[in-house]
């Protein structure tokens, strides 16, 4: 960008966001790239005298404002439904987001054991799917997978935090999981967990109140 003027370097940094923004699943993420995408061609439509391009993206970064904030404030619904290991609807939602789940669990096995088995409902729709398998008072995470529109950490708030004293209930006292994935590790610390490498194994844990 040598010999650019910073308003051009604006220009070409809105365009590289709104493009951006189409390659989201996450209709959170889509509206905030486009957002800060329109905020840029705002600015640099205004700038350069080319005024359409300035109050068209004007309306679009308000619009995504507006929906951005309905988001944010909608009150959804959050709850579980145990199934067994087993079930029919179970075995065919991971088969069928199998690829997917292999980004974030390379090494999970369906037909291994475990011993809770929860669909986790947003709004009565399927979001995602917590296994885990029960070890004395510890809870091992063998999968935590949101499909991909669900992913702004909600589904995992609800789970560790707001749905937690259900596990409590049952004596778990504590949530446990491996290293499975550089992207699962990072989704682990957003949610609290806390990383050690005893005995040079990565364990990331978090405790059940």
């Amino acid at each position: 960008m040598l010999g650019m003027s910073i308003i051009e370097i604006i220009g070409y940094l809105g365009s590289l966001l709104v493009a951006s923004s189409m390659l989201f699943n996450s209709i959170i993420k889509l509206r905030w790239f486009s957002l800060m995408g329109n905020l840029m061609f705002t600015i640099y439509g205004f700038t350069i005298g080319a005024y359409p391009v300035g109050v068209v993206n004007a309306f679009i970064m308000l619009t995504n404002i507006f929906y951005l904030s309905k988001m944010y404030m909608k009150k959804e619904n959050f709850r579980t439904l145990e199934v067994r290991p087993d079930n029919k609807y179970l075995l065919d939602f991971l088969d069928f987001h199998s690829l997917d789940i292999q980004k974030f669990f390379p090494s999970f096995n369906p037909q291994s054991g475990h011993d809770v088995s929860l669909l986790i409902l947003r709004d009565m729709q399927v979001a995602g799917v917590f296994l885990a398998e029960a070890k004395g008072n510890q809870l091992c995470i063998k999968l935590d997978y949101v499909t991909p529109q669900y992913r702004d950490l909600k589904l995992g708030r609800y789970i560790y935090d707001e749905y937690q004293h259900q596990f409590k209930e049952k004596g778990f006292t504590e949530f446990k999981s491996g290293s499975y994935s550089k992207k699962n590790d990072k989704y682990l610390k957003k949610l609290g967990f806390k990383f050690s490498d005893n005995n040079k194994i990565p364990i990331f844990s978090k405790p059940i109140y």
